[in-house]
C-alpha cells in the first residue's frame, strides 16, 4: 500500500474554554475546511482541579457530533434527552446533537490527582444536520483492543483493525478513531480509505508519521512565533495532518514508546456556518437556532 505523507503540521495552543476549563487546542475554527469533516479537537490535560472542575455548564449544540474520550478522571454529564452519567477512564461519549440538544459535562475531583481526555467535534451534513439526536455512552470494558506484531497495542473505539471492529457504528461521516501504542523503533501501518481526512495527534513519546526525515519536507506552525525548534520527530502535543492521497498510514516510533490518537472520516465538502456550539451551512440557519434558543423552542426532539 501507498503510504501517505504529512501535509502539515501543528501545535496545539493554550487556551480557556466553557466555565474557565483550561485545554489545549490542537485544532479548531481557523483550520476548516483544512480537517473537514472534523471541526475541533481539545485536550483538557491538568492536575491541577481549578483549571478543570469548573466545567462546562448547560448549552446547547445542534448540526454536529461531539466525541468525547476520558483518559484519567471522571466528568458528569446530563442532557435534554433525560441522559446523565459519569465518563470514567476509558470511557467515551458519542452524542449526535443533530437538530438540538442542551447539555452539561462537569469535570469532578479526580481520583488519580490528574484529569486528562479529549473532545473532537465531527460535522453532519446538509441533509442531516436536523436530525434526531441521539446518544452513546460507551464503557472502556467494551471498547476491544488488539495486540498487534511486536507489541503494538491499539484501542478500537470506531473503525476496525485485524478484523476486530469498535462498538461505534453507523455514523454518518465514517469515522475511525483509535488508540493507538507503538513500542519504540516498531512500526505501525494502518490502511486508509481513499479520499479520507487523516488526523494523528501525540500523546505521549516521540514518532516519524510518515517516511521522510526532513522538518522542512511539510508545512509545520509552531506554538508561536518565538517556536524555533523544528524536528521531523513529532511529539506530545502535535497534530499531523495527512495529505489525502495514499492508501494507508506508516508511524515509526522513536527512542521511546510514541503513543496517539488516530481519526480518519469521511470529507463533506460543503459551506461551514459556525458560531460557538453551533455549525451549520449559511448564517441564516445560524439565525435561526439562535433564535429558536433564545425563544425556547430550539429543542425539536420529543
Amino acid at each position: 500500500m501507498t503510504a501517505r505523507r504529512i501535509s502539515r503540521v501543528f501545535k496545539s495552543r493554550p487556551t480557556v474554554e466553557g466555565a474557565g476549563v483550561h485545554i489545549k487546542r490542537a485544532f479548531g475554527y481557523s483550520q476548516v475546511p483544512l480537517f473537514d469533516p472534523f471541526l475541533m479537537l481539545d485536550d483538557f490535560h491538568t492536575a491541577n482541579p481549578a483549571e478543570y472542575l469548573p466545567g462546562f455548564p448547560w448549552h446547547p449544540h445542534r448540526g454536529i457530533e461531539t466525541i468525547t474520550y476520558v483518559l484519567e478522571g471522571l466528568v458528569e454529564h446530563g442532557d435534554s434527552m433525560g441522559n446523565k452519567g459519569v465518563i470514567g477512564a476509558g470511557d467515551v461519549q458519542w452524542m449526535t446533537a443533530g437538530s438540538g440538544i442542551i447539555h452539561q459535562e462537569m469535570p469532578q475531583p479526580s481520583p488519580t490527582g490528574m484529569m486528562w481526555g479529549f473532545q473532537f467535534w465531527a460535522n453532519l451534513p446538509a441533509d442531516r444536520k436536523m436530525m434526531d439526536p441521539r446518544y452513546r455512552d460507551v464503557k472502556a470494558a467494551d471498547i476491544p483492543e488488539v495486540v498487534l506484531d511486536r507489541g503494538i497495542r491499539v484501542k478500537i473505539v470506531s473503525g476496525t483493525v485485524n478484523g476486530v471492529q469498535g462498538p461505534v457504528r453507523d455514523i454518518i461521516i465514517d469515522p475511525e478513531m483509535l488508540d493507538v501504542s507503538v513500542p519504540a523503533g516498531e512500526v505501525f501501518t494502518h490502511p486508509v480509505k481513499e479520499g479520507h481526512t487523516a488526523v494523528a495527534y501525540v500523546l505521549d513519546g516521540e514518532g516519524y508519521f510518515d517516511d521522510r526525515r526532513d522538518p522542512f519536507a511539510f508545512e509545520m506552525t509552531g506554538s508561536g512565533w518565538m517556536d524555533v525548534t523544528r524536528r521531523c520527530v513529532c511529539g506530545p502535543e502535535t497534530v499531523i495532518l495527512y495529505e489525502r492521497d495514499g492508501a494507508a498510514v506508516a508511524v515509526t516510533a522513536g527512542d521511546r514508546p510514541v503513543r496517539f490518537l488516530f481519526i480518519s472520516g469521511k470529507p463533506l465538502n460543503e459551506p461551514v456556518a459556525w458560531y460557538g456550539p453551533i455549525v451549520m451551512n449559511t448564517n441564516e440557519e445560524l439565525r435561526t437556532a439562535f433564535e429558536e434558543y433564545e425563544k425556547g423552542t430550539f429543542i425539536k426532539h420529543r
